[in-house]
């Protein structure tokens, strides 16, 4: 038996988990969340980083850097466990004895990709593991985008560091503009022969993201100054 089965876990609405949601939210919210961990950190800032699978190197390093400096002003990271970009997202805030969120596209017993559960079952004693997929559901393609459009819901703003066409990575995008969430996607992602798909999401209000300041000064305060907040990405 998984050890995530024994991890305690509860029920809550969005509404009791992140506060009062407007039409816009309540549109694609689940009707329930499941919970296991620190719900309090559902209320501090939080900032998704999100991205490829199959990152390339500096995509991981630029991972790392962006998630130090969020975390050293007190920013919960906030990632959907997945291979490459979400795990390096985890595992920065963690490693800089920070906080992280994982929302899930499997339910909070089980894990995808294998080789997660131990990031998993941390998170879910130490930080907060959220989904909205009870035991039991079934693991296809359609609960990974639903994970997506939840952690835009669950965010303050969303940082796209890389993705393919492919990328699952756009539903979360999309959603975050839908909801009026900032959406930032690295300088490196739209220089280095952005995707139709990240220029059509720069035309519908996206930022290019070339330092931490831009995250800082566009979600609630942090209660903290933003002093030093110029890494460059």
């Amino acid at each position: 038996m998984s050890r995530l089965s024994e991890v305690p876990f509860s029920s809550m609405t969005p509404e009791q988990l992140l506060g009062p949601l407007n039409d816009h939210e309540h549109k694609h919210a689940p009707e329930l969340l499941l919970v296991a961990g620190d719900v309090n950190l559902a209320r501090r800032p939080r900032v998704s980083i999100v991205g490829s699978r199959h990152p390339s190197e500096a995509g991981l390093r630029r991972t790392t850097r962006l998630g130090r400096e969020l975390v050293r002003h007190r920013v919960v990271i906030v990632s959907g466990m997945a291979a490459g970009i979400d795990r390096r997202a985890h595992e920065v805030a963690i490693a800089e004895r920070g906080k992280t969120i994982a929302v899930l596209g499997t339910p909070l017993d089980q894990v995808s990709p294998r080789g997660h559960e131990s990031l998993q079952l941390q998170i879910m004693t130490r930080h907060l593991a959220i989904s909205q997929f009870p035991s039991g559901h079934p693991i296809d393609r359609t609960t990974f985008p639903l994970r997506n459009r939840t952690m835009a819901l669950v965010s303050d703003a969303t940082v796209i560091v890389e993705a393919g066409d492919g990328s699952g990575t756009q539903h979360q995008g999309w959603e975050a503009i839908r909801l009026g969430r900032p959406l930032f996607l690295l300088r490196s992602l739209v220089e280095e022969g952005a995707p139709d798909w990240a220029l059509k999401m720069l035309d519908h209000g996206a930022f290019v993201l070339t330092e931490t300041e831009q995250v800082l000064g566009r979600i609630p305060d942090p209660s903290v100054e933003h002093l030093n907040a110029h890494v460059a990405f």
